[in-house]
């Protein structure tokens, strides 16, 4: 008989005393102090629901010791959110609340704990760092084509001096030009070097790079490298990251995606890092006639690009 009465919608004939609260004065309340609707039901010992009607003023009384601890929740005396106008003296007409059943509870713990480990794992789990330097490459190229490369110095750490960079081109690849400068020019072994100075501003090192006349088609070609950070007397080296791999594939660099065309979407990209890379001997020619064209195939004979007018 107790369990029928908890959720029974008619009062008690000994029930408590009922009180009018003033539901706009409790919202307010609530609102300014920040605090949920979900913190201040388990507060109360009610649901959600319950709160949302009581703001509303859904029911024109609701039990007194619903309404203390409603303003302990609120932190604010029982006066503060009690009509003006009317005598607390009314019936109760408030629905006791509903305590969700056992399984269901037994579900919210478990829903509970399953969110406390998942971030706790999370938390818990290595962070990786980002790269202190990444490499851009087009994704094809052709035979003996000239094609751009840039290296972003991104992370520069609190203390430290200059930073090397050492990156290998791929085997029989040349340079064309660079900005900066290579510090000592292309190795034998197709290694180029930068040693830039401290600071915290990002660098970016633009070069072109010639592929080899006999590249076969069809073929990848991958990139190197490493950046060197010093701090006092220390070194520390890490990859450079980014993109590393090329398919020679008598694609233009420009033609992104590789169908044989240099569309709108791929034309202005070109063209900024062309005017970013002006004078490093990208030639602008061949890709405008291109994305004027219709379209462009490779010819193997001649080792050059055939536009379709």
């Amino acid at each position: 008989m107790g369990a029928m009465n908890e959720i029974s919608d008619k009062p008690e004939k000994n029930s408590p005393p009922a009180v009018a609260v003033d539901g706009s004065s409790v919202k307010s309340i609530r609102e300014t102090k920040k605090l949920t609707q979900l913190y201040v039901a388990n507060v109360v010992g009610v649901t959600t629901d319950t709160i949302s009607r009581w703001e509303n003023n859904r029911y024109p009384t609701i039990k007194r010791d619903n309404a203390e601890k409603l303003a302990t929740a609120l932190e604010v005396p029982l006066a503060e959110i009690l009509r003006r106008e009317e005598e607390p003296s009314l019936p109760e007409e408030e629905p006791s609340p509903q305590q969700p059943p056992p399984r269901r509870r037994w579900l919210l713990v478990i829903l509970l704990i399953t969110v406390v480990l998942v971030t706790a794992l999370l938390l818990l789990r290595p962070t990786t760092t980002a790269p202190a330097a990444v490499r851009w490459i087009p994704h094809f190229g052709a035979p003996g084509e000239v094609i751009p490369v840039q290296i972003k110095v991104l992370r520069r750490e609190a203390g430290t001096g200059g930073i090397i960079i050492r990156a290998q081109l791929p085997a029989g690849w040349q340079l064309v030009n660079a900005i900066p400068r290579p510090s000592t020019g292309q190795s034998s072994s197709g290694e180029l070097k930068w040693l830039l100075p401290g600071g915290s501003e990002t660098v970016t090192i633009s070069c072109t790079v010639r592929i080899p006349q006999d590249a076969p088609l069809d073929s990848t070609a991958s990139f190197t490298g490493k950046v060197v950070m010093q701090r006092g007397d220390s070194t520390r080296t890490e990859a450079i990251g980014g993109a590393s791999t090329i398919t020679i594939n008598g694609r233009h660099w420009a033609d992104t995606n590789g169908d044989g065309r240099i569309d709108d979407n791929e034309i202005m990209p070109a063209y900024y890092l062309t005017e970013e890379m002006k004078g490093l001997g990208l030639d602008w020619q061949t890709i405008e006639a291109i994305w004027s064209g219709k379209g462009y195939t490779w010819d193997k004979t001649r080792q050059e690009f055939v536009i379709t007018k």
